[in-house]
């Protein structure tokens, strides 16, 4: 899974990333009222401050709590770090049932809509439902809002990017590439000239990674048709995609070495890969990763497949309510969301009390501009890494939709190893079978 800790101009672009939800599945959702923000109203009883209770994994999350403690008086907020990806999603959903969730948390997109199917979600659309489709694009608000309800706030978008060495290329006398016929040109060229080094390593899978990848080449892994979710996952688009990187590792232009791991730092810092797939919070790590290769990295729009601007999403986060026994503090709980997704003061906080702060790329575009003013981009040799992702956030291909058993499909495509191939019929059969398991049609 994508870190992210590391976390448009599309408020601009017409283009929607179409978010639809089956009836049925989102049928069991409860409902919360409640509103209200930083005001008597949402204090405790007597006058004492409502305590929040919010668990993340987000870079910079602690910081935000700090800087958001010094400056209310009716809403304190007590943070607690927790473990990313499926790890944290199992925590958060044993809490849920022990009654003892935390009032907010930080969650993936693609976990959403089988978080909200459970009826582990607090609704947020009267307390958050008009800041969301304010304060956000639509191409993002539509990755929250389910079922014609608000269940999340956007916290970042995340286009898939090309990070790649200037000086290797140069060296080996390669273009930045346009299409992934180019970047197929460009390996062969590197590993011949080199037998060393490799254009990127791809080894032992990111089901993130390869479902941000078939996004971009107009797959669709899920939809609805009328109240059933269609599932195509193992599609003609999504194995175009993966017979062209099951063909780069057998031919040895991509190195085997596996994603996320000491191995793959090892290789990039070494000079043994001339690029890397990430997204727009990828671009921090390399700073205190690979120091000694400042100003050698440069930053890309990805590879299409017909040379036109295009990407898909990889990761992204949001914030949510878990359900509660009782709804009596989601008007503070939106505050704090409010304030953490919108308001200048908590970006100057996130990026200015850390070492190495994230650049994950803000959903709302005037956190954007701030994070353009704090975030440090020395490394990057003159490269503006907000407008470049911002730039890159325009072209994510429109009509995604994250399924309500995606969380599964995951865990099948991860025991599959670098075999792209077998990650698509895994998690097809995986969808299928846990769509009909949780009593749900299934389109034909």
């Amino acid at each position: 899974m994508p870190r992210t800790s590391r976390t448009s101009r599309t408020a601009r672009t017409s283009r929607t990333l179409a978010l639809t939800a089956s009836v049925a599945a989102l049928a069991v959702l409860a409902t919360a009222c409640g509103g209200g923000g930083d005001d008597p109203a949402a204090a405790g009883s007597e006058g004492e401050p409502v305590t929040l209770t919010y668990w993340s994994a987000t870079a910079g999350a602690k910081e935000t709590v700090e800087a958001f403690n010094k400056t209310h008086t009716n809403i304190k907020v007590k943070f607690s770090l927790v473990p990313a990806g499926p790890d944290g999603v199992a925590k958060l959903t044993n809490a849920v049932k022990g009654n003892n969730a935390p009032d907010v948390a930080t969650m993936d997109y693609s976990q959403l809509p089988e978080f909200a199917s459970d009826g582990n979600l607090t609704d947020l659309t009267e307390v958050a439902g008009d800041s969301v489709q304010k304060d956000f694009p639509s191409s993002i608000g539509s990755l929250v809002n389910l079922g014609g309800r608000t269940w999340a706030v956007p916290f970042d978008v995340t286009p898939i990017q090309l990070f790649y060495r200037k000086d290797l290329f140069k060296k080996f006398d390669v273009e930045v590439p346009k299409t992934w016929d180019d970047y197929r040109k460009a390996a062969e060229k590197i590993t011949k000239a080199d037998p060393d080094v490799r254009i990127t390593n791809f080894g032992g899978g990111d089901p993130a990674l390869l479902a941000g990848l078939a996004w971009q080449a107009g797959a669709r892994w899920y939809g609805t048709k009328g109240d059933a979710w269609k599932v195509d996952i193992d599609s003609a688009a999504s194995r175009k995609v993966a017979k062209y990187w099951d063909g780069l590792l057998a031919d040895g232009l991509a190195s085997k070495t596996p994603l996320w791991g000491e191995g793959e730092n090892k290789e990039r810092a070494t000079g043994k890969v001339a690029t890397v797939i990430g997204a727009s919070w990828s671009a921090a790590a390399f700073g205190p990763s690979y120091p000694k290769l400042k100003g050698k990295w440069g930053i890309a729009p990805l590879p299409s497949w017909d040379g036109k601007p295009a990407t898909g999403m990889y990761g992204g986060t949001a914030f949510i309510a878990p359900k509660q026994e009782s709804d009596a503090r989601a008007g503070a709980a939106a505050e704090f969301i409010r304030w953490a997704t919108t308001d200048p003061a908590s970006m100057k906080a996130r990026l200015g009390a850390q070492k190495d702060p994230s650049s994950a790329l803000p959903a709302n575009e005037n956190m954007r501009k701030v994070a353009a003013r704090e975030f440090d981009g020395s490394y990057w040799d003159g490269q503006d890494v907000y407008e470049l992702s911002g730039a890159a956030a325009d072209t994510i291909v429109p009509g995604w939709t994250w399924g309500p058993v995606h969380q599964q499909v995951t865990s099948a495509q991860m025991t599959t190893g670098a075999a792209q191939s077998k990650a698509l019929t895994a998690g097809q059969s995986r969808a299928e079978k846990a769509v009909r398991d949780r009593g749900l049609k299934l389109a034909d």
